[in-house]
């Protein structure tokens, strides 16, 4: 085989693992509303796990929950990704975008509208976790609204192991 065909199918491969992505998504504040953060845990990416932490200001803690989701379907549609299951520790969230509930909140109207146009694009599916199985993207979330100093702060790293 030529190193051009082995170039190829190694993209081949590198596209099909990362056609099909799990997230675990957190958004948190000090004081609610108060100085907020979120945190993405990305599998199924070709080069290792993506974590995601990032200042989005003063919010509540519903806005936050949903600007985590919003990050993790704007990375995978992003990556053209075919697949995204999240994992999510609030139940709101995950009952409004399962339609269990319905989005009646005018501050949070808009983000759900927009996550469920971007999830629309991909075959998307939300799950409920318990808080300790969310350990990962809530750590990221809480180090990014403690970095409030730091505005904008984004740490997005992949595993290189």
């Amino acid at each position: 085989m030529s190193a051009c065909c082995r170039v190829d199918s190694d993209r081949a491969q590198r596209i099909a693992v990362m056609s099909e992505l799990v997230a675990y998504v957190d958004g948190g504040c000090l004081g609610n509303p108060g100085p907020s953060g979120i945190g993405v845990v990305i599998s199924g990416c070709a080069d290792g796990p993506v974590r995601i932490a990032k200042w989005i200001g003063r919010q509540d803690n519903n806005v936050a929950e949903y600007a985590a989701l919003m990050e993790a379907l704007q990375y995978a549609v992003s990556r053209k990704a075919r697949t995204l299951h999240v994992y999510s520790d609030s139940e709101v969230v995950v009952r409004q975008m399962t339609g269990e509930y319905i989005c009646r909140s005018a501050r949070l109207y808009s983000l759900h509208w927009t996550c469920r146009k971007l999830a629309r694009s991909l075959k998307f599916s939300i799950s409920h976790v318990p808080r300790e199985d969310n350990a990962e993207a809530n750590g990221l979330a809480q180090t990014a609204l403690r970095q409030r100093a730091l505005p904008q702060i984004t740490l997005i790293a992949a595993d290189q192991s």
